[in-house]
């Protein structure tokens, strides 16, 4: 009878730190547990037993609490150029519970630095295969983060235009969250988005070969990816209601009546003899009162719309109010929004507002 078919994982990554750095954090648990999980979760427990026949086992815990944990044997341990270690699941619910497999890494320098070449081999289907390939390449994104000097704006880049201002709330949401990351400037349908998006829309974001792309969906990945204190998801049901009302407002009504049809129609104009056309910019003020009503309605007395505290929702209005606050007809509908002007004045003097200022800024 013919041996049932088994699948392999193939990864690969330069890390720019010595080679000895890098196989001591494979075998030392203090390092370990920066890195040894997906990002979104956090090493609760660490043991290693750094020996040929020794002993290791790592227990990962969710944001929910949920704990996955898993173990094995070391196969082979060759500092710093080789490890062989076994890989088996935990748990009852687990699904590949029990089931173990091999990992063995080769550790080489390069360029000055260190290439990480990694073999998971014994996956009894291709999904599981795949599913490990993404919680490594997640877990070897914290580890580039760790070893790397340059922190986290080694693995994380962010592509955009500064003037835009959906690519300036991905840039507060990254600066409230603390997270360090290399900007690159450049405009929608750029060869360089277009590789990250597949609609070329801005902005698009890289976490080492993790490609991101929608504003909500990479301020999501960002608060619930990355070790902070701050949070940009309020903490009580009603909050997180009212946080998403406004993030959908802004895709479906906001952008299009405030940037689309008045902002974009001023700097960008596409009117008659390259003129802004005046008819649609009235249609835009036309809309816009009762949309601001509604806004300065939401904020009442707080300063915020999702609660206490910075959510989604501030990231994406702040910097479409920012405009129209800079434009003399629309700075005069806002004059009849009170609420909005506190509230406004609160998010300007955030530094997360004051550093993505795109006055100057390349």
């Amino acid at each position: 009878m013919n041996a049932p078919e088994r699948f392999t994982l193939n990864m690969s990554r330069f890390i720019r730190a010595p080679r000895e750095k890098v196989f001591d954090a494979f075998v030392t648990e203090s390092q370990l547990r920066h890195w040894h999980c997906p990002r979104g979760m956090q090493v609760a427990a660490c043991q290693v037993d750094v020996r040929e026949g020794g002993i290791w086992r790592t227990e990962m815990q969710a944001r929910d609490g949920s704990r996955f944990i898993v173990g094995g044997t070391y196969r082979q341990v060759q500092r710093p150029a080789r490890l062989a270690y076994t890989w088996k699941w935990e748990g009852e619910h687990n699904p590949m519970s029990g089931m173990e497999t091999l990992i063995e890494v080769d550790f080489a320098e390069k360029d000055g630095g260190t290439e990480l070449r990694m073999t998971h081999s014994g996956f009894p289907v291709g999904a599981a295969r795949d599913s490990h390939g993404q919680g490594w390449g997640s877990c070897f994104n914290r580890l580039n983060d760790l070893l790397d000097p340059r922190g986290s704006a080694a693995t994380v880049t962010l592509l955009g235009d500064t003037r835009s201002t959906y690519t300036r709330s991905a840039r507060m949401g990254l600066a409230e969250k603390g997270v360090a990351y290399t900007f690159q400037n450049c405009g929608p349908h750029s060869a360089e988005v277009l590789a990250v998006h597949p609609l070329g829309r801005i902005p698009a974001m890289l976490d080492g070969e993790i490609a991101l792309w929608e504003t909500s969906a990479i301020l999501r990945y960002v608060d619930e990816s990355f070790d902070s204190p701050v949070s940009l998801t309020p903490g009580t049901i009603s909050g997180r209601v009212r946080s998403e009302q406004w993030v959908s407002a802004v895709h479906c009504y906001l952008y299009d009546t405030m940037v689309r049809r008045y902002l974009l129609q001023i700097f960008f104009p596409k009117g008659e003899g390259g003129q802004p056309d005046r008819g649609v910019i009235e249609g835009a003020l036309k809309d816009m009162p009762a949309q601001l009503a509604a806004l300065d309605k939401a904020y009442g007395n707080n300063d915020f719309l999702g609660g206490d505290t910075v959510s989604f929702a501030d990231l994406l209005v702040t910097p479409i109010l920012a405009y129209l606050q800079g434009m003399p007809e629309t700075a005069r509908l806002m004059a009849d929004a009170p609420n909005i002007q506190r509230a406004q004045a609160v998010m300007r003097q955030r530094p997360s507002f004051v550093a993505t200022d795109p006055r100057g800024q390349a």
